[in-house]
């Protein structure tokens, strides 16, 4: 499974979710609008596209905890009805802040209250050239707390793996340093996990043998959204009101986002024309960017700059979104 898809998994459910719960308490008219009406003229837009970036933080009781792990901007073409996505690696160096990138939700909140995901898609704008026009964090317990109300999901574990490293939260300073780690196991086969199994066996990085990789890790994130997309969409799950407020209220704690209710019902048909297509592109400016030897005029931090220019990076995206 593409990371493409795994995004839109990921917004589809809480979409659906949100839309639902928005349904079940009859104020729907703002749903049913954007489902019904051409999103270009409900939605903010350049150029005919509407550009949002997703961001994933640890959240309360992680060690930086508003500092974002990963960053994801997608580009929806709204004529076309197509996708452009492009992970950006939070390493990335950013010149007006002086500071990596995944810093900006945390240093534009301490700025202003909100001022986070302004900073964030400024910062995002500044990387790719092209303008952000929303944005949408999601912290791993609003995770943890929506696979609980949803009563847990199944999961196909694909190897037996040990992880002997696996940081507890809040203990990341303790002594003697054994005392900062627990043991997390887990058998091959189908598993029922609830919230805090499913985030442990999605996060663990030092597991032994090939599931200890970034490449395993990354199969195990995606195995746990797209059964929590299954449980969640599932019509079980959609028609009872009970459910669908619990894991709305689940998740809007540990959302941060600036679209708005009127909104969500363009983004839920822009998802819904995706779904299922081949209309969903990656882009990569991995091969852009490199790691400077020198680190003094970044403050001695391990950063990514552009192997030749902003410009160039500049070009490339915007040469590859014209492209459909």
């Amino acid at each position: 499974m593409s990371v493409k898809k795994v995004i839109l998994a990921i917004f589809l459910s809480l979409l659906v979710i949100v839309g639902s719960w928005y349904y079940h308490n009859q104020t729907a008219k703002n749903i049913v609008s954007g489902v019904v009406n051409d999103p270009s003229t409900n939605l903010k837009s350049d150029s005919g596209r509407t550009n949002i970036v997703l961001l994933g933080i640890g959240g309360e009781g992680h060690e930086g905890g508003d500092l974002t792990d990963s960053i994801l901007f997608i580009s929806f073409h709204l004529k076309n009805n197509s996708a452009d996505i492009i992970p950006i690696a939070r390493d990335v160096w950013i010149p007006s802040m002086r500071a990596k990138l995944n810093t900006a939700y945390h240093y534009g909140n301490e700025r202003r209250e909100g001022g986070g995901l302004d900073l964030a898609k400024s910062s995002v704008a500044e990387t790719l050239g092209v303008p952000v026009h929303y944005a949408v964090t999601l912290d791993f317990q609003g995770f943890v707390k929506a696979i609980d109300a949803i009563g847990g999901i199944n999961v196909e574990v694909q190897n037996t793996f040990d992880d002997y490293k696996y940081p507890i939260p809040g203990k990341e300073t303790v002594e003697p340093e054994s005392d900062r780690y627990e043991h997390i196991h887990f058998d091959a086969g189908l598993t029922h996990m609830d919230g805090t199994t499913a985030l442990k066996f999605a996060r663990s990085r030092h597991a032994e043998g090939d599931e200890g990789t970034d490449f395993a890790r990354g199969a195990r994130q995606q195995k746990i959204i797209l059964a929590f997309k299954d449980k969640a969409l599932s019509t079980g799950t959609i028609l009872n009101s009970e459910t669908v407020t619990n894991l709305k209220d689940s998740i809007s704690s540990s959302v941060d986002t600036d679209i708005t209710s009127r909104e969500y019902g363009s983004f839920l048909k822009i998802f819904l024309s995706l779904e299922n297509k081949d209309n969903i592109a990656s882009i990569s400016i991995t091969d852009l960017l490199t790691n400077p030897k020198n680190t003094k005029p970044y403050d001695g931090q391990w950063v990514l700059i552009p192997i030749t220019s902003w410009e160039d990076i500049h070009a490339y995206v915007a040469k590859n979104l014209q492209i459909r």
